[in-house]
């Protein structure tokens, strides 16, 4: 079982790309349950929504670490290390 997170090094300093979730407003669909890539900042919506797009985003580019950027919420989760920071 993985205690500590290994990718926690690749984590920048980023600003939320859009408003929403990218690739739900590309599309018309309402943005929810959004998770800011720590990588790039890339927004997409998380997996309590339909369209999953911040996990598909993840298989895309390895990007490890995301953070919650809803309001109150402030964790961090990475993907690989399957892991809450």
């Amino acid at each position: 079982m993985i205690t500590n997170c290994t990718h926690v090094e690749q984590i920048q300093a980023v600003a939320p790309s859009a408003d929403g979730c990218e690739d739900c407003l590309k599309i018309g669909d309402r943005t929810v349950h959004l998770r800011k890539c720590l990588t790039c900042g890339h927004v997409g919506c998380g997996d309590a929504s339909k369209n999953k797009h911040a996990t598909k985003y993840f298989h895309t580019t390895n990007h490890p670490i995301v953070q919650s950027i809803e309001p109150g919420e402030g964790w961090k989760w990475c993907y690989i290390d399957q892991i809450l920071l």
